[in-house]
């Protein structure tokens, strides 16, 4: 599909229509002019990886990113077997999708266990997959969460201590997701986005905003402009660090969900084009892999 420029680098993420099934996003990116989207594991299974790929493709729609990988911090070593294997998978599927990035996310502290412990078994098995996503071309994006989700799913809280964790690592190969949703209240922000496009390590920009919690934070996410997020800045902010690639619109809203699918991609295109546009260049997101029929 052709995209108007200021919707070139607009993604709609499926957890922000997130009982929509991928026919139904499929039509609701298509008609909103938004040529991205980025796919979620749990609608992939319904379809299969190859089925969806061919079905984006006759679209017209690229990938931006496959959601989600990561939870490496199991105590116990047949689970995190299990869970270097379940990211194998996921690598295979982001191949065959064409997806540049797998999303990655830490995984929060086991029973019994301890935070620095669960740090790095995040760094372990990162380097572990290493490998398996060269070969498959894709990139791994480790992404830092915010601090209320330390505990049960995000060790990872500020982009400074994500970047710790991946330096050394090839950064074609591993680099960080930044998602305004949870790293907006980091006084370092600005500083730490620049440093992680310098080092070359920028691969996902995602989107929501926040607002003071109310319920469930994980589904009580805002949709930008009506929170506290500084949209303008932190677009900015991100142009400025060279980043070019998709920005995902991501979020989690249980309210949201109970809206019409192609309303809500209708409502994340006008608003791209009001609060991100202004600050973004216009050009196409780099080109992802070409994927073979069958994953590697």
């Amino acid at each position: 599909m052709t995209a108007s420029a200021e919707l070139s680098r607009c993604s709609l993420n499926q957890a922000t229509i997130n009982d929509a099934d991928l026919v139904t996003a499929i039509e609701a990116c298509v008609r909103a002019g938004i040529p991205s989207i980025g796919v979620w594991r749990r609608q992939l299974a319904q379809r299969g990886a190859l089925e969806a790929s061919r079905a984006l493709r006759a679209a017209g729609l690229r990938v931006s990113s496959l959601c989600r990988g990561g939870f490496f911090t199991s105590d116990d070593d047949s689970g995190w077997r299990r869970e270097l294997d379940d990211n194998r998978r996921a690598i295979d599927d982001a191949h065959t999708l064409g997806s540049p990035v797998l999303v990655l996310v830490p995984g929060g502290i086991p029973d019994g266990g301890s935070l620095a412990r669960a740090h790095a078994r995040v760094r372990e098995a990162i380097e572990a997959l290493v490998p398996h996503a060269a070969s498959a071309g894709i990139t791994l994006a480790l992404e830092p969460m915010h601090p209320v989700f330390a505990a049960d799913r995000g060790v990872v809280s500020t982009i400074a201590h994500a970047l710790e964790i991946v330096d050394g690592l090839p950064a074609e190969i591993v680099g960080i997701a930044v998602d305004s949703y949870h790293v907006w209240w980091d006084p370092r922000m600005t500083e730490q986005i620049t440093r992680a496009g310098a080092s070359g390590r920028l691969a996902l920009v995602q989107v929501a905003d926040w607002l003071p919690p109310t319920g469930d934070p994980l589904v009580a996410r805002a949709f930008p402009g009506e929170g506290r997020i500084d949209f303008a800045s932190f677009a900015t902010a991100v142009e400025a660090a060279g980043y070019t690639g998709s920005i995902e619109w991501e979020i989690f809203n249980a309210s949201l969900w109970k809206d019409d699918p192609l309303r809500v991609a209708a409502r994340v295109a006008e608003a791209h084009r009001l609060l991100l546009a202004p600050a973004l260049s216009h050009g196409n997101p780099p080109s992802q892999h070409v994927a073979d029929e069958e994953a590697p």
